[in-house]
């Protein structure tokens, strides 16, 4: 069986810039991580290895310096990894980065399996993954919380319809995105880490991809564009409060309802 897992590389603080002209966040050299979501999915498809003698591998769309993410995943069990970089890619909504994620995806060779995490901590769309298995043509399901049974045809899932729980049956190939509470992911091996130091991570280019439509990635692929885009603001004000418990109680109510949270 081969899994391919989706990951992504995210900003590691809210302090960002932002490209006036584009409104394309500015990513290069600043602190980044990996997308919470995706430790997730990495163990999803570590523990289906370990149960299924499955090969996992991993792609994930950025710059250059996203090859950490891989790296990382290699720490946690993957196989195989793959960074679909080139500036043609730059500046892509929800839509464009799915399209250039199902070609890198194919590109990479057969997959039964595709594991997304929900979303990303940068953009909380939680819609690239079942916009890469449109664009695959192939079945998927979100919000899965469960794995119940996997074999050579077909995954039953169980999955977090907010109000209810589903059960289904997909076929392979297909695709599913996770939710955290589906495990709790591993952390990185320092023996895996010093097993696969040397480990390459092949690059796919706008060149390597089928479709060399420069009007179908990046910006020029995006029906979506920014018009404003800015980091929150940050609340450094804090106030002391001094007294019995009655009188904190009654401040601290009184200050809930001043916020309207309450």
């Amino acid at each position: 069986m081969n899994i391919t897992v989706c990951i992504k590389q995210v900003p590691g603080t809210s302090e960002v810039e932002i490209d006036e002209k584009t409104g394309v966040m500015k990513r290069d050299g600043i602190d980044s991580k990996m997308n919470p979501y995706d430790l997730y999915a990495i163990e999803t498809a570590v523990r289906l290895k370990e149960d299924k003698n499955a090969k996992v591998s991993v792609i994930t769309m950025g710059p250059p310096q996203a090859e950490a993410v891989i790296k990382e995943a290699y720490m946690m069990g993957a196989d195989h990894g793959c960074l679909l970089t080139d500036r043609k890619f730059a500046g892509a909504d929800v839509l464009a980065t799915a399209y250039s994620l199902s070609q890198g995806i194919t590109q990479m060779g057969e997959y039964d399996l595709i594991i997304c995490g929900k979303m990303t901590t940068d953009g909380d769309t939680a819609q690239v993954g079942p916009e890469i298995a449109e664009y695959l043509n192939i079945p998927h399901v979100s919000n899965v919380r469960k794995i119940h049974e996997i074999n050579e045809r077909s995954i039953v899932v169980e999955m977090n319809m907010a109000e209810s729980v589903e059960i289904q049956e997909v076929l392979l190939p297909c695709l599913i995105t996770v939710e955290k509470d589906i495990c709790q992911p591993r952390l990185p091996s320092f023996k895996l880490k010093m097993k696969t130091s040397d480990r390459a991570i092949p690059r796919i280019t706008f060149n390597d991809l089928a479709d060399k439509n420069v009007m179908h990635y990046g910006l020029n692929g995006s029906p979506t564009q920014v018009l404003k885009i800015f980091p929150p603001p940050a609340n450094t004000t804090n106030e002391k409060w001094e007294g019995d418990s009655d009188k904190l109680s009654k401040k601290l109510a009184d200050k809930l309802h001043e916020l309207k949270y309450v």
